[in-house]
């Protein structure tokens, strides 16, 4: 459970919400919590009626729910996407405390840097020669901005994050914890004597605004031009984007998955944990490429892909349904032979002397 900043009224958080408050107007919101967790001062929610019974076992004072599903009694706020309204009333109960603006002692910044008086710049953090951080935006320790890195308004880089020479924020953009961008990219030629000889990376990495990249992922800059994350985009924790890649405005990358050279995600396209592409390949708008799928070829738009090989989703479950009758089909089929004459007998065990 989570502490509010102070206490709020259900019928004015729904008023904010813009959404009917049922019941008890006045319930005084102290906290928000899960519906196993919750108490007696929590507001809670539930997406939808599967989850009926956990919330007639929950201890919630207060719930965002959807039409038709019973609260029990409690004040409720009614809503057609309570994870959304949940998201968002806890935006307003438990807002993060602003950072210090300033430069922090122990912060080594270049004297040619522009750093706006209402950023923030902890200790421990660097910001290079001809940088920008631009208003309201703030760098935890250890963060790095090499030379002639830009830094857009209201953005939050967390500890640990590196931003190579020439990387462009936009504004509003979050990096957690260890995110780099602007890594060389993987690029290598072989010599006449078959050694592997690297290959400049010269282009730069930008992120447009409102993007959120996760913990620990690395964003390659391009060989020659840019590698673009586009408006909206969220890329979660242990991602791995090449060179000259483009995430299309509000694409989806979810964890450990890994995109080659010059792979396009276009506008909506998502692609869930463990997947992986060939380079110059394009998912187009709002496709879907599932958990752990490899892809080998383009993926059009609205296509809803499985598997390695990718396979068009209805035919990857037909496949695994097939897959797992497979072991008595074969069994089925060598009997069959056998009676055929076409597989020997099996040898009877021998008696035991």
């Amino acid at each position: 459970m989570t502490r509010v900043a102070s206490p709020r009224r259900l019928a004015d958080l729904a008023r904010d919400l813009g959404r009917e408050c049922e019941g008890d107007g006045d319930f005084a919101i102290g906290g928000v919590a899960p519906l196993a967790s919750a108490g007696a001062e929590d507001l809670s929610f539930a997406r939808s009626a599967q989850f009926a019974a956990a919330l007639r076992e929950s201890k919630a004072g207060a719930v965002i729910l959807p039409e038709g599903l019973d609260a029990g009694g409690r004040p409720a706020i009614r809503s057609p996407n309570p994870s959304l309204d949940f998201a968002r009333a806890v935006t307003r109960l438990v807002p993060g405390a602003p950072p210090a603006a300033g430069i922090a002692a122990g912060a080594l910044v270049a004297e040619d840097a522009q750093v706006h008086p209402t950023a923030s710049i902890a200790a421990g953090a660097v910001v290079g020669a001809g940088a920008h951080v631009g208003p309201g935006s703030c760098l935890h320790p250890r963060v790095v901005l090499y030379p002639g890195v830009q830094v857009g308004a209201d953005c939050m880089l967390h500890a640990g994050v590196v931003l190579r020479e020439g990387t462009r924020l936009g504004d509003r953009v979050i990096l957690q914890p260890g995110v780099v961008l602007g890594g060389d990219g993987f690029g290598y030629a072989m010599d006449e004597a078959g050694r592997l000889e690297k290959v400049p990376q010269v282009g730069c990495v930008v992120v447009e605004d409102e993007v959120e990249i996760g913990a620990n992922t690395t964003v390659d800059r391009a060989t020659l031009g840019e590698t673009r994350i586009r408006r909206g985009a969220k890329i979660d924790n242990l991602v791995q984007i090449a060179h000259n890649c483009e995430i299309g405005e509000d694409a989806v990358v979810v964890a450990q998955s890994g995109l080659s050279g010059s792979t396009i995600l276009e506008r909506g396209a998502v692609l869930m944990a463990q997947s992986g592409s060939a380079g110059h390949l394009t998912v187009g708008e709002r496709a879907f490429v599932g958990a752990r799928a490899g892809l080998h070829k383009d993926v059009p738009a609205g296509q809803r892909v499985w598997g390695t090989p990718q396979q068009p989703e209805h035919a990857w479950h037909r496949a695994m349904a097939a897959l797992a009758r497979l072991p008595d089909a074969l069994r089925r089929l060598r009997a069959v032979e056998r009676k055929l004459g076409l597989r020997p007998q099996r040898p009877k065990p021998s008696e035991p002397s």
